[in-house]
């Protein structure tokens, strides 16, 4: 149960102070009954309420894929720079989403943004096994020998060894690579650093995909949509298939010791 305030503030009605007065002036029903106690309690997922008339339909949590520019930073707010959130239209900011990961300032492509912190936790901790996957142009030749270094885990600048990744090759000349890399973790400029320890430098960085979700190439760097529901059901699927796959590690971890 929530208060009925509450309910219509977080859907964008105003503030509380304001939905206490809408609510006064007659302009709100509760299963067919206007209410004039903004502070009642009710079930918003079972009750229908209505405003000035027309139904609202009530969620809980938003899932929004972006296509994020170049020079706006992935934070919910920021001294300085143009925020993810601030690019979002009001009947979305009202529920005080957050990106899921981050991408760099200069990084573009892909970005999940939510209000729903347990998917976020299972999309971006690394023990979750959440793939991450970037377009990468790299200023110099990428070659096999880079290939292994990521699939054995490259040492940062500060000692840290990241998991195993993946590259890809696209084309690789005089003039620099193009590549795919496949990561499960989000340290902090970590792509970047990772080439740099290999001598090399990324010019240029979009994510691609996130998981099982694509990029919608059909966003305009800056735009975003719902994700649809079978998108969303990919992300909570994979949840649940890397949760399986890391059991049965542990599992047959487990039988090999109690074999010894």
């Amino acid at each position: 149960m929530e208060r009925l305030d509450k309910v219509l503030a977080n859907l964008g009605y105003g503030t509380r102070k304001e939905v206490k007065a809408l609510v006064k002036s007659g302009a709100v029903e509760v299963n067919g009954a206007l209410v004039k106690d903004s502070g009642m309690n009710i079930d918003p997922e079972k009750n229908q309420i209505k405003v000035h008339g027309e139904e609202i339909k009530y969620r809980k949590y938003i899932y929004l894929i972006m296509n994020k520019p170049e020079g706006v930073v992935s934070a919910t707010f920021d001294n300085y720079d143009e925020t993810v959130i601030d690019l979002l239209d009001p009947e979305y900011q009202v529920f005080n989403p957050f990106p899921v990961g981050r991408l760099d300032k200069d990084t573009v492509g892909l970005l999940l943004i939510t209000n729903d912190g347990e998917l976020n936790h299972k999309l971006i901790s690394p023990k979750w096994h959440v793939d991450k996957i970037y377009y990468a142009e790299i200023d110099k030749v990428v070659n096999e020998r880079d290939i292994k270094a990521f699939e054995s885990g490259i040492v940062l600048d500060d000692d840290y060894k990241c998991m195993p990744g993946k590259l890809q090759i696209i084309e690789a000349d005089g003039n620099g690579s193009k590549v795919y890399v496949t990561i499960q973790e989000g340290k902090f400029h970590q792509v970047k650093r990772m080439f740099e320890a290999l001598d090399k430098k990324v010019v240029y960085l979009k994510r691609v995909k996130f998981g099982d979700i694509d990029l919608d190439e059909a966003l305009e760097e800056g735009e975003y949509r719902e994700l649809t529901e079978e998108e969303l059901n990919k992300l909570k699927d994979a949840q649940c298939n890397n949760w399986k796959d890391n059991m049965n590690k542990v599992w047959i971890k487990y039988e090999l010791f109690q074999a010894h």
